[in-house]
């Protein structure tokens, strides 16, 4: 059992089976009788006579395999010698319609599906691979098992699509080490979960855990422990290679000119010389913008970048500069002089940040920017995507008015910063979060392309990131994938608890939503 506490209300009920997912779908109708037994001496997933791809796609037959093993783990038998109602599905036919089965996800790529499961027969459809993959977490979800031990899923039709094209989850390796398993752990239940981007938030003033073939330094001197603590160009391609057959784009963040401490360790004169007077102070600032050789140090690294990381996009960062080192070095104050900035060092951070894109336009890469890039008044692209960020600068739905009212793609992050914590049920207001409430046009919310969900590492690693995480990030998830009108709080804690339970069959350590209990508790200790 599992209870819903609301002002004024307890709502007591039972997390049972059938037709509880998450994320909600577009539109899914269950029946209360009819489908199928699956049995794990029978039932294989295969593709249909008519679909595009077929044995050999990568991504669908590792998924395949993944997705049996979740329906049936190691130790669970078919029960024997029972009566049995339903007849037996021996097959989920699956049919995509697009051949390209060796790419990787772009913010474009279409994510829709269609289940049907009837009595006789149960097919998966759907435009693209990447869609196949969120059908197949669909119907892994919609099987449940009986007190008899049989598996069971109800005849049901599943017509589902993204409500955004970008519904992603940053975590921060920098402030703490994330050892490589948890990151991939992560991703499995991003997956779970319908996520499609992992912002891998890499680096930062505390450490530089980035292994660059083109600068080793940077990870030799700036890393906590170069030889442990450190994300190899090895480690890099598992990540992306794991999270490409799950359908998740990784999208770098390296961000300059501030947050760049663990950086200067590597590359000598690449941060701006603090002054204490006339004098240098011994510490050092954001990166140097006055310098030719922080830009040629710029164009050599994200020229490996763009190299390493396949995905149309890096972030870029850009927020949150200290002025204070650059007011105090006299040769930055000559530079403003020369340049006829005067004392406003926003010019100088512009100044230093427009050269940055074009570098990075240069590669064919298109960029996302926090905030304070746009409000600082710099040059962009036209296809640039704002991040916006800040929670105590004003309502954020004035930011996302102004970002897309001048015309650029938004994300939306401000509300949804799950290292903030704080005693009860806090996934309710990170679940009423409407990414479209501000004021403005049709045209205007048409540039919310998504959001993420943040978890950054002052006090979080890999002992409390995963129960920290999840289910928390769930109500993120559905805000960004289902209907915007799926908004009944008592249906969500059903069908969240619900999946909570799931998570912890799957080996997932999710925290619980409140007092209750699952059928199959957390047993991996």
């Amino acid at each position: 059992m599992a209870g819903l506490l609301l002002p004024g209300l307890l709502f007591v009920l039972s997390v049972g089976s059938g037709a509880a997912v998450w994320p909600q779908p577009q539109f899914l109708k269950v029946a209360s009788e009819g489908g199928c037994r699956l049995s794990a001496s029978r039932f294989r997933f295969d593709y249909a006579n008519s679909s595009a791809v077929g044995p050999g796609c990568a991504v669908l037959d590792q998924a395949f395999q993944r997705y049996w093993e979740l329906l049936f783990p190691h130790g669970v038998k078919d029960a024997e010698n029972g009566h049995f109602e339903a007849p037996v599905c021996s097959a989920l036919q699956v049919l995509v319609m697009e051949q390209d089965c060796d790419g990787f996800p772009s913010m474009d790529s279409p994510e829709n599906y269609k289940l049907a499961v009837s009595d006789e027969q149960m097919i998966l459809t759907a435009t693209t691979v990447w869609g196949a993959l969120r059908g197949l977490e669909t119907f892994s979800q919609l099987a449940w098992r009986k007190d008899d031990g049989t598996l069971n899923i109800n005849k049901t039709i599943v017509v589902d699509f993204p409500r955004f094209p970008h519904r992603g989850l940053l975590l921060d390796t920098s402030r703490h080490y994330l050892p490589l398993a948890a990151i991939l752990k992560t991703l499995d239940v991003m997956a779970y979960n319908k996520f499609n981007v992992f912002h891998w938030h890499i680096v930062d003033d505390p450490s530089f855990p980035y292994e660059s073939l083109v600068f080793p330094d940077l990870s030799l001197k700036g890393a906590y422990k170069p030889m442990t603590h450190v994300y190899t160009t090895s480690d890099v391609k598992t990540v992306i290679k794991y999270a490409r057959l799950r359908g998740i784009r990784v999208v770098p963040e390296f961000d300059t000119p501030g947050h760049t401490l663990s950086w200067g360790l590597g590359i000598p004169g690449l941060l701006t010389p603090c002054y204490m007077g006339t004098k240098p102070s011994g510490s050092y600032g954001p990166v140097n913008p006055i310098l030719n050789t922080t830009y040629q140090f710029m164009a050599k690294f994200f020229a490996e970048v763009s190299a390493v990381f396949p995905d149309s996009y890096v972030h870029l960062g850009g927020d949150e500069v200290d002025f204070t080192c650059w007011r105090s070095n006299p040769e930055v104050q000559a530079f403003m002089h020369k340049m006829g900035f005067g004392q406003d060092y926003t010019k100088l951070e512009s100044f230093y940040i427009q050269r940055l894109l074009d570098i990075v336009s240069s590669y064919g890469k298109g960029y996302v920017v926090w905030q304070e890039v746009l409000d600082n008044a710099v040059k962009l692209k036209p296809d640039t995507v704002i991040h916006v960020w800040k929670e105590n600068a004003g309502p954020y739905s004035k930011e996302m008015a102004q970002v897309t009212k001048a015309g650029y793609r938004a994300l939306l992050s401000a509300p949804w910063y799950l290292n903030h914590i704080t005693y009860g049920q806090d996934w309710l207001q990170i679940y009423q979060v409407e990414p479209l409430d501000f004021e403005g046009t049709l045209e205007q919310k048409a540039l919310v392309i998504g959001g993420e969900a943040c978890m950054w590492g002052e006090y979080v690693d890999v002992t409390n990131l995963t129960p920290r995480l999840w289910p928390r990030a769930g109500a993120v998830a559905e805000r960004l994938w289902s209907n915007e009108t799926v908004r009944n709080v008592q249906d969500a804690y059903r069908r969240l608890a619900d999946f909570r339970c799931t998570l912890l069959r799957r080996g997932i350590q999710a925290e619980p939503l409140f007092t209750g209990f699952c059928d199959s508790d957390y047993n991996a200790f």
